[in-house]
């Protein structure tokens, strides 16, 4: 077989990613018919930026949700006579129902650039999404109470968290996740600190809205309790008595790094927030209708801090998906032969002269996800400043 050209390449790529296609014009034709009803989510289709934002990401999570069908190899298999092989190199092998073209090349070790790229993008956002989550949970959690309380509390608080955020970020997270400090065992012990923040949140939160429907609140707070810490064994522990939920070390380990790095800056964030819409009249209006503390402020305040901490969410994805990037740049945290982009892209470095392909795919999908993010971001902002 002859080699493919770039329009028969390009025009292989838009086939494969046909689930995907579909699945975006699915979800921008139902949004933007209900975006009316959808509150600011329907009120980002009214922003060009957004739109496109919002585009580039679900781009991403589709392909991440479609990985194996969009794939048209397997990431780890190594194929004879295919190193550093140009887009569009016939297979050399001609094994029955395998896809017979590299359709983004070969790497250093023989492997389908396109499939690994396409596998890379579930390993990121596998990660990224939910450790910003945790954190989230983590920094609003600590973050209302100092700032609706303040006193020691909060002068304690906010000593801690200037104390994480003076060690430069990459620095930190790079010590997080060196052999030497998970020897320690510094990672778990962080690991069962941290993933008790979920549980906390979810029972003050029920026990804050339900308190005058006893039966309601018991239900709710039993149902977190036992879900919780059967997800809390399993995730921080690798104890889960089913067997079902379990997190590998080394995904661990950075899960549990993005976290800490993270929460600290969102704390910041809520407390402030807090520091300005507690002086507000609803506030004390609700304060004088004898509302609980706790209710105040997740229920009153938080609601209306939603605007910043959601564009807040978006651009903080975007940073622990380079962090996670810049891991696997640096052989950290993930297995040596993982897809995920930082690593790809570290590899294909190494004959970059050669060869640009292997690390220039990666890295273009990397800077494509973090804009996306970026875009998705400001048209939020853009779209919550009118409200």
């Amino acid at each position: 077989m002859d080699p493919l050209g770039w329009i028969d390449i390009l025009g292989r790529l838009a086939t494969q990613f046909l689930p995907v296609w579909i699945a975006l014009v699915v979800v921008f034709t139902l949004s933007i018919a209900f975006k009316r009803r959808l509150g600011l989510y329907g009120k980002l289709f009214d922003s060009t930026v957004g739109m496109i934002g919002f585009g580039l990401v679900m781009f991403w999570v589709f392909t991440a949700f479609f990985a194996d069908s969009i794939a048209t190899h397997d990431a780890l298999t190594q194929m004879s006579r295919m190193k550093n092989v140009a887009p569009g190199t016939p297979i050399a092998s001609e094994t029955e129902g395998l896809y017979p073209y590299y359709l983004l090349g070969g790497d250093n070790l023989a492997r389908d650039v396109f499939s690994r790229m396409v596998m890379g993008a579930r390993e990121v956002l596998k990660i990224a999404p939910a450790a910003t989550v945790f954190a989230f949970m983590v920094g609003i959690t600590l973050g209302l109470p100092a700032g609706y309380f303040g006193g020691r509390f909060d002068t304690a608080l906010s000593f801690l968290a200037n104390l994480v955020l003076a060690f430069p970020v990459i620095l930190l997270f790079y010590l997080l996740v060196t052999p030497e400090i998970v020897e320690t065992g510094i990672p778990t012990y962080l690991a069962a600190f941290l993933f008790l923040f979920p549980i906390l949140f979810l029972v003050i939160l029920w026990n804050s809205r339900f308190f005058t429907q006893p039966a309601k609140r018991n239900l709710y707070v039993a149902l977190t309790l036992v879900i919780g810490f059967w997800l809390y064994a399993g995730l921080a522990f690798n104890a889960d008595p089913l067997g079902v939920i379990s997190m590998p070390p080394n995904i661990l380990i950075v899960f549990v790094s993005v976290v800490f790095v993270n929460a600290p800056t969102v704390f910041r964030i809520v407390r402030g927030i807090v520091l300005d819409i507690k002086t507000r009249d609803y506030v004390a209006a609700g304060q004088t209708r004898g509302e609980g503390p706790w209710y105040i402020m997740l229920w009153e305040i938080l609601p209306n801090a939603r605007g910043p901490l959601i564009v807040d969410f978006c651009l903080r994805i975007g940073y622990t998906t380079i962090l996670l990037g810049t891991l696997g740049f640096f052989g950290l945290g993930v297995s040596p032969e993982s897809p995920d982009w930082g690593s790809t892209i570290d590899q294909g470095r190494q004959l970059i002269s050669i060869a640009p392909h292997p690390a220039l795919v990666p890295a273009v999908a990397l800077m494509s996800l973090v804009l996306g993010l970026n875009l998705l971001a400001d048209g939020l902002r853009e779209e919550s400043l009118k409200d």
